[in-house]
């Protein structure tokens, strides 16, 4: 599958790359933080952070998907803002990351810092269908914490 990627910030391509797969297993490429100057998240605030990227993806059948950094998360406590990023195929525009600091300390992005992950996965396009009864399962209705977990 061919993504289209176009720079819309001149520091793509030499002062910050172009979005990479880190090693040969990566299910995801890494964004980076397209900034002029560093960035403090300051503790529970909300940032949204330029990638200088926008990609074109070949059609409906295809969605991307921004995911946080593990390490960010587990190390700093910063993580997505919405939780996940969905780009939708007929979006153009410059990615950007929503990220939040769920810590008690500020955290500061340099400009080149990989910020989040961006996977392309397909789509499956539901038909609803309208039912007065659904198919009964084991489970049943049985929400959060009903399997034992």
């Amino acid at each position: 599958m061919e993504l289209k990627i176009k720079a819309v910030s001149p520091k793509i391509g030499g002062e910050i790359p172009f979005p990479y797969y880190a090693s040969a297993g990566a299910a995801a490429m890494d964004l980076h933080a397209c900034l002029d100057e560093p960035l403090t998240i300051a503790p529970r605030a909300l940032v949204s952070i330029p990638t200088g990227v926008a990609i074109a993806l070949p059609s409906a059948d295809y969605v991307a998907l921004v995911f946080a950094r593990s390490g960010l998360g587990i190390k700093h406590g910063i993580t997505l803002s919405n939780g996940v990023g969905v780009i939708d195929s007929d979006y153009r525009g410059e990615i950007r990351v929503g990220l939040t600091n769920l810590s008690d300390t500020p955290y500061t992005v340099q400009p080149g810092d990989r910020v989040a992950q961006l996977a392309v996965m397909p789509v499956v396009r539901a038909q609803l269908v309208q039912a007065e009864d659904l198919d009964e399962t084991a489970r049943g209705a049985g929400g959060f914490g009903s399997t034992g977990n």
